[in-house]
């Protein structure tokens, strides 16, 4: 349907609001009746009312839940503070799809720019057709020629100078095109998608004369777009699960779905025998991409690491970085290649403070080695007659001895007999045992320790890059577990507002002290993950881009990802723990932070009030750890 067909709807629809006279509100589309459901199941509906508004030159879209709608499974409260839209601006919004099943009600997607989406949109009452029409009116909007049911969203004041060409959406039509004296987007050949009838879209040929094929270059744009389309597959594959279950019959399936079950044979979950054999089989191994509960939003797509040259990019002449902000967004990102990671890292921990020049972060080296070697020296110092009368320091170095020659002996750096490495790995940790008496050395620091000195490869800026990290992580070491024990409770709060039926049921089963997952927190998933895996885990969760606390959200990532068999087979807490423990190297890394993002995101700050406040890890105090 040719939406020039509804352009005059909005001027009937169209209602204004004025306040005082000074600034005015416009109502240009209100619908009853517009429902979501946070899972896939008929039950867990809440409706509410969906509106277009206009303040000013923006245009904003809201949804507001209806007073006393809830969904069964999570409490009334909690479903309008987290499924509730106040004033999205569609600056913002990259992509709608409308979809018309077979059978059941129309729904649209909307996607933002930034690559994330909102759940469907059921329209109870109809008025899909209409909705689109009012965005027309008021948005630049150009329909995708691969998929006549996604439309773009622009919210351009001279959309003919700012087209779609920017998007590189391969197959776009524009409708502004019958306008313009030059096309500025036509139709892509199917074997060629990044050509355009032989041309780039500035004009210029994009045939390599090496291979005759297109120049090919990495494009963040057409990258985005790219995961619009797959989010759009996704979100369609749940709200087709959603229909199926609102018109069933005593089979479980509506005629239309068994008759599209071949399909779909790929994502539908097989029969419950071939269940039980494959979990047999295989308990550990990874579910399949699995959509059991909607999320308000996913993560953005990974990108490609941090590279020398973006690294400099961020320095001025003096070598101080620029834009703190945005450097770390773009590590939380694509994390950074091996080849600088030693002076990321530095940043990163704290070690070095962004707004340093070049030359006072080569004085904090020398003044640095200095005050180590004084540290170490103490303990060096310390002769066999007074180690005798020195039961703490013997406890200690007994200890440390025993795990360094357990740490990594699998990579490299650290493994054969006499390997030095190891011996500084020692080192540097009674050292710390020196400088943090208090504290001293517990088991698992030889985890955080091993991979900084791999990185770092230098025995003094090793040291002072850990005690950075422990100024963060140190409280999960405390004797009375209270930082373990503050972070366990922010994840069954978690756990509680983002998924309540696993959270009820481990309520039920008697495991809310959330102990099973005490290994991930205690050194940061240390080891979930293959070691370069872990280094890219630690320098996105160090960034704190979203949130101090990510490592915490990826739990519940995790924990959700698996609730079906964790709920399946009523495991218990023997049970769960030793499920969870058999999950190491099993677990897809960059999923895993991508859906932590997206649980951040969707809790917001009903999240944020879940953990209370010095749960760590903490954020160094005004990067002032080394000052005198």
């Amino acid at each position: 349907h040719d939406l020039s067909d509804d352009s005059d709807y909005a001027r009937h629809v169209s209602r204004s609001i004025s306040d005082s006279g000074k600034s005015t509100t416009s109502v240009v589309y209100s619908k009853e009746n517009v429902a979501i459901h946070p899972t896939q199941y008929a039950s867990e509906r809440i409706s509410g009312r969906l509106r277009l508004f206009k303040q000013g030159s923006s245009l904003f879209l809201s949804w507001i839940p209806y007073k006393g709608q809830g969904s069964s499974s999570v409490p009334l409260e909690k479903d309008r503070y987290l499924y509730t839209i106040k004033s999205l601006p569609l600056a913002d919004v990259h992509s709608i799809r409308r979809h018309t099943p077979a059978l059941g009600w129309q729904y649209t997607i909307v996607v933002l720019s930034s690559g994330l989406a909102y759940p469907p949109f059921y329209f109870y009452n109809g008025g899909v057709r209409e909705f689109l029409a009012t965005l027309k009116h008021h948005v630049f909007i150009v329909r995708s020629a691969d998929d006549a049911n996604v439309f773009l969203v622009n919210n351009f004041r001279d959309p003919l100078q700012r087209t779609l060409s920017s998007l590189e959406l391969p197959g776009v039509v524009s409708i502004a095109n019958r306008t313009s004296h030059k096309p500025r987007i036509s139709m892509s050949s199917l074997d060629d998608p990044e050509r355009v009838n032989g041309a780039t879209y500035d004009g210029t040929s994009s045939t390599s004369e090496y291979s005759g094929q297109p120049k090919k270059s990495h494009d963040p744009a057409r990258d985005i777009s790219i995961q619009v389309l797959e989010k759009f597959s996704l979100v369609t594959k749940f709200a087709r699960e959603t229909t199926s279950h609102l018109f069933c019959d005593s089979d479980g399936l509506n005629a239309y779905e068994k008759k599209q079950q071949n399909n779909y044979s790929s994502v539908h979950t097989s029969s419950s025998d071939e269940k039980e054999k494959t979990s047999d089989m295989s308990p550990v191994a990874s579910d399949p991409l699995e959509f059991e509960e909607l999320r308000l939003i996913w993560g953005k797509q990974r990108m490609h690491p941090l590279s020398f040259e973006e690294w400099t990019s961020f320095f001025d002449s003096e070598g101080r970085i620029t834009d703190s902000k945005a450097l770390r967004e773009r590590i939380f990102y694509g994390g950074v290649e091996d080849d600088i990671r030693k002076k990321v890292w530095k940043f990163l921990l704290g070690y070095h403070e962004y707004d340093s020049t070049d030359a006072e972060r080569e004085y904090l080296a020398s003044v640095k080695k200095s005050e180590y070697q004084v540290i170490k020296t103490q303990w060096k110092s310390i002769s066999a007659a007074q180690a005798k009368r020195f039961t703490k320091f013997r406890e200690r170095k007994g200890l440390i001895d025993k795990d360094v020659v357990r740490t990594d002996r699998s990579i490299a750096y650290y493994e054969g007999d006499d390997n030095p490495n190891v011996t500084i790995l020692r080192d540097i940790l009674l050292t710390y045992s020196f400088y943090n008496f208090d504290l001293g050395y517990c088991q698992g620091m030889s985890d955080l320790l091993s991979p900084i000195l791999y990185v770092m490869e230098d025995e003094s800026e090793s040291f002072w890059c850990f005690v950075a990290l422990m100024e963060r992580l140190g409280p999960n070491f405390n004797r009375d577990q209270s930082g373990m024990h503050s972070q366990l409770f922010a994840l069954s709060k978690l756990v509680e507002i983002l998924d309540s039926p696993l959270h009820n049921y481990f309520k039920q089963a008697d495991c809310l002290n959330y102990f099973f997952c005490f290994r991930w927190i205690l050194i940061q998933f240390k080891r979930e993950f293959e070691y370069d895996q872990i280094m890219h885990l630690w320098e996105v969760l160090w960034t704190h881009h979203l949130s101090e606390h990510l490592h915490l959200y990826m739990c519940v990532a995790i924990l959700k990802r698996h609730r079906k068999k964790i709920m399946g087979e009523q495991m218990d807490f023997d049970t769960l723990l030793k499920f969870i423990n058999e999950l190491s190297g099993h677990i897809d890394l960059d999923w895993t932070i991508r859906e932590a993002e997206a649980l951040c995101t969707c809790a917001g700050e009903n999240g944020a009030a879940c953990i209370p406040p010095g749960t760590p890890p903490s954020l160094p105090i005004e990067m002032g750890l080394y000052d005198d």
